[in-house]
């Protein structure tokens, strides 16, 4: 990390002196360095740096020859369609790879740099990652947003030390894929599924505001938006026992589906920015952080989105919950993540800023082991203890008071649950013994906010619709069986005529009287009682289905504020270590 911080710092001067490195006097017509005004740059730049010559003088040679490749590559780029790649391996130095037209079937240009990469640099199992998304060979990669001198992370698929045979390695892979497809399948599951059978043998979600009132969202958004969280809950999980990679994958899906969410409601929801502080962390926690342009733009999506839904100075945060105090912990980890970008970018002055508010966050946050022992000792969870005391800014007293209140609401709130619960099913069991379809009844309460005589009535205004349909049908039926046309001619052509008797006579007159298979099609079978086609829709509750809803729902935490229950820990030795990247630059200056 100091060698990025180096060259960052070292590019600024050259930009700001506007030396261009891959020109003479520094490059010669042969490519080569030139000696002495190299020397002559290294020997100036090195005091203002702080390190010795030789150190500099390295650091600009390693800028020179990237500089020369992408002058090259620029050109070749331009007169024959090849492109450069530059790759940014795992714990290794910047590698520039020749590319063929980016103009080739995608998916032979991709499997092509995947041979290309292990060839080079003998990473078999690799996963290409650009702007935080994860390439794939689905589709050209210039449309994917690869371009000419773009910078592409290549993550290792396989263990670390790589004593692990082909077949372990590919069933790593696929073990990895199934993860996402079984993840996304059992939040389809459940996203599809609208209450209206006995929540304890099959589980449906609602999406709630901070006191756990269900919002009203429509049903698209609403999928999308319980799919972007199940994943992040599965991403999160992973990131617990420290498996990012296999979390970046997951995060990453959920970063997808969030977006088909729509802005005002990204904006009054903290899901959002949670999830791009923790994509950014798994970068730092993969050492990859400099290599993805994306991950300062991620972070001020963070910022953005706190500041909409908390407000300023916090004060929606202070009135929704009366303390901010839990939520600290994530400006803590964005002021330290924006601290190791300024740092990386060569920016010392801001990353001290930055660090700087971390350590007083972090004075407040770091917790008295005393103090968590006397609250559990008094039946409390670690959780409860960390969330308690942070709230009440270590108060002992009305820590334990507000956790007792806590319990008191989570559990007013269950009550509240299975009461409205209770009621809805009653509800349902009401309009189904009136003869309606226990999904068309829920649809009708969820389309009538719950009150059972307007879905009484949707229910009723749609079945004598169904009935109103039913009998233009059978009439225009007996118009044609009175012309002479057989039934089942004479229903299959008022179906692909939408019931237009003039079109299915013409229709029969046309083919004598006689629809072909090819013709054919069978009856619709749409709800005709559904109030809107947006409705949810009952899942099926098959063997399978139940197994991977169970499998899924082992990764949703069970408590509202399990992402503000951090120890701090890894927290605490990254300060640790930007504090002695930083140490050398302060003592120097």
């Amino acid at each position: 990390m100091a060698e990025q911080n180096t060259e960052a710092k070292l590019k600024n001067l050259l930009k700001q002196e506007k030396i261009q490195l891959w020109n003479p006097p520094y490059t010669d017509d042969d490519n080569q360095p030139g000696q002495q005004h190299m020397q002559e740059l290294a020997n100036r730049y090195a005091p203002l740096l702080g390190l010795s010559a030789p150190e500099v003088g390295v650091a600009l040679e390693l800028i020179r020859v990237l500089a020369v490749k992408r002058g090259k590559g620029n050109k070749m780029f331009r007169e024959t369609n090849v492109a450069t790649l530059e790759l940014l391996l795992p714990r290794d130095s910047k590698k520039v790879l020749i590319l063929p037209p980016l103009t080739h079937c995608g998916l032979i240009l991709y499997l092509l740099l995947v041979v290309l990469i292990a060839e080079e640099f003998g990473l078999k199992h690799v996963k290409l990652i650009l702007n935080g998304k994860t390439l794939s060979g689905d589709q050209p990669l210039d449309q994917q947003g690869v371009k000419n001198h773009s910078k592409v992370m290549v993550l290792k698929v396989s263990d670390a030390e790589w004593k692990q045979q082909l077949m372990e390695d590919e069933e790593k892979k696929k073990n990895q894929n199934e993860s996402i497809q079984r993840t996304q399948k059992g939040f389809q599951i459940l996203s599809e599924r609208d209450g209206s059978e006995d929540p304890d043998t099959t589980p449906f979600l609602e999406i709630g505001d901070q006191k756990g009132n269900p919002l009203n969202i429509p049903h698209k958004e609403k999928k999308a938006l319980i799919l972007a969280m199940g994943f992040h809950e599965k991403g999160r999980s992973l990131m617990k026992k420290k498996q990012y990679e296999n979390a970046l994958c997951h995060l990453l899906q959920a970063d997808q589906q969030f977006s088909q969410c729509g802005s005002a409601l990204l904006a009054s929801v903290d899901n959002f920015a949670v999830l791009q502080l923790d994509i950014v962390w798994c970068y730092q926690a993969l050492e990859a952080l400099s290599c993805l342009e994306d991950g300062r733009s991620r972070l001020q999506r963070a910022e953005e989105c706190f500041l909409k839904c908390y407000g300023e100075q916090q004060q929606r945060l202070l009135r929704i919950k009366g303390n901010t105090g839990r939520e600290d912990v994530l400006f803590l980890r964005l002021y330290l993540l924006q601290s190791l970008i300024f740092y990386i970018e060569g920016d010392d002055r801001q990353a001290r800023i930055q660090l700087s508010r971390v350590e007083s966050l972090y004075s407040r946050l770091v917790l008295d082991s005393e103090k968590m022992a006397q609250l559990m000792s008094l039946g409390f969870t670690d959780r409860e203890a960390r969330l308690g005391l942070r709230a009440c800014q270590g108060d002992l007293q009305e820590a334990a008071i507000h956790i007792s209140n806590r319990r008191q609401e989570r559990e007013d709130l269950k009550q509240r649950e299975r009461q409205r619960r209770r009621t809805r099913m009653e509800a349902i069991s009401t309009l189904s013994e009136l003869g309606f379809s226990r999904r068309d009844a829920a649809r009708a309460l969820h389309h009538a906010h719950g009150d059972v005589d307007k879905a009484y009535g949707i229910l009723l205004d749609s079945s004598q619709a169904t009935q109103s349909r039913c009998l233009i049908q059978m009439f225009a039926s007996l118009q044609l069986l009175y012309l002479g046309f057989e039934r089942v001619s004479s229903e299959a052509a008022l179906r692909l005529t939408g019931g237009d008797v003039q079109s299915a006579t013409q229709l029969l007159l046309d083919n004598q009287g006689f629809i072909s298979a090819e013709l054919l099609s069978p009856p619709s079978t749409s709800s005709s009682s559904s109030p809107s086609s947006e409705e949810p829709s009952t899942s099926s509750t098959c063997p399978e289905d139940t197994e991977l809803v169970n499998e899924v729902l082992e990764d949703i935490s069970h408590h509202e504020e399990d992402y503000l229950d951090l120890t701090l820990e890894e927290e605490s030795e990254l300060i640790a270590a930007m504090k002695t990247y930083l140490s050398r630059e302060a003592t120097l200056s």
